[in-house]
């Protein structure tokens, strides 16, 4: 096992630690002992503390055509005359429960008032009434529907990012490997704490197995909301770690959080990109958990939002911000 996986975890920063109290109180069987109902009740309470976000020049709510009808996209534009690079973003919540409400609205908010870039967010089918894998089809309807209409909505085809956070990230990295080859490629991938991999022995597996928000008992719940059998367990689709092929994919950011079971899925799944000639880069958050990127309030948020709007500068020449590397503050 690669060293980059195998680390010992930082102290979680003090305010993650009193929010990490708080759901320790909120959630005494985990997030899975609050059954599918109530996780969506959850993830709903939680939107509504969202802090008031930041005013973007238009916000428009559009419908993509899909093999299993249409799919939301909230579209987020900055004031520009011409074309705009837009990013393709694809909310969290173990395929269970999230939405592109709360603290995915505020991040898209963000996202768009710092590099003067465009957003699209995607509203997919969630799991268990809608398996896998019907949310990857449901962004991939997005992805053709966001490239095919760009001239209409002012947005630049040739420079399309696709991102998510937790399993919006998996579905984001999955869909790079379905979309190999196309005529436009993706310029570039964002991964927020993905989930990479079904249940790999890791150590963060072991040492985060009762970590803040997610555990790995909570993680396993989750896959089993999502897949439909034991072999969708090794689906590329489902799993990109196990794609045949990590080369020829756009350049990635992952962003990883020390106190999270799935750390070392991002970790590994950066090493088999870079392994394949895939440039990847890695921002850490040792002090932080799971999906912290969607909670503003966390002091490590807007060193996130840092690593994320730093990379998609470079990658999408929407700016002349500094790196990740360059803004992640690691611990």
């Amino acid at each position: 096992m690669s060293t980059t996986t195998n680390h010992t975890t930082a102290p979680l920063d003090p305010d993650a630690k009193a929010v990490a109290d708080q759901f320790a109180v909120l959630l005494p069987a985990g997030l899975s002992g609050l059954g599918v109902d109530g996780v969506r009740a959850f993830g709903e309470q939680a939107n509504t503390q969202t802090p008031p976000a930041a005013e973007v020049h238009r916000v428009s709510e559009h419908q993509a055509p899909g093999p299993h009808g249409d799919v939301r996209v909230r579209l987020y534009r900055p004031d520009s005359a011409g074309p705009v690079p837009v990013l393709l973003y694809i909310h969290g919540g173990g395929w269970t429960m999230g939405s592109i409400d709360g603290g995915v609205d505020y991040l898209a908010r963000d996202i768009v008032c710092t590099l003067g870039i465009a957003v699209a967010s995607v509203e997919y089918r969630l799991a268990p009434e809608h398996k896998f894998p019907i949310p990857v089809e449901d962004c991939q309807a997005a992805l053709a529907w966001l490239r095919g209409s760009a001239p209409t909505l002012g947005l630049d085809p040739s420079l399309v990012a696709i991102g998510g956070d937790s399993a919006g990230a998996n579905i984001a990295a999955a869909i790079t490997h379905l979309d190999r080859g196309n005529a436009m490629p993706l310029a570039a991938q964002v991964l927020l704490c993905p989930a990479t991999e079904y249940a790999v022995d890791r150590p963060s597996w072991i040492d985060n197995a009762n970590a803040p928000l997610l555990t790995a008992a909570d993680t396993v719940w989750f896959w089993d909301q999502y897949l439909r059998t034991e072999a969708d367990r090794t689906d590329p689709r489902a799993t990109p770690a196990n794609a045949s092929s990590f080369a020829d994919l756009p350049p990635a950011l992952v962003v990883v959080a020390g106190h999270d079971p799935l750390r070392d899925d991002g970790l590994h799944y950066a090493e088999l990109l870079e392994g394949a000639g895939t440039p990847a880069e890695v921002a850490r958050f040792d002090g932080s958990f799971h999906d912290f990127i969607t909670m503003p309030a966390l002091a490590a948020y807007p060193r996130g939002l840092g690593a994320v709007t730093g990379f998609l500068a470079n990658a999408l020449a929407a700016g002349s911000a500094p790196t990740a590397k360059e803004t992640a503050q690691r611990r």
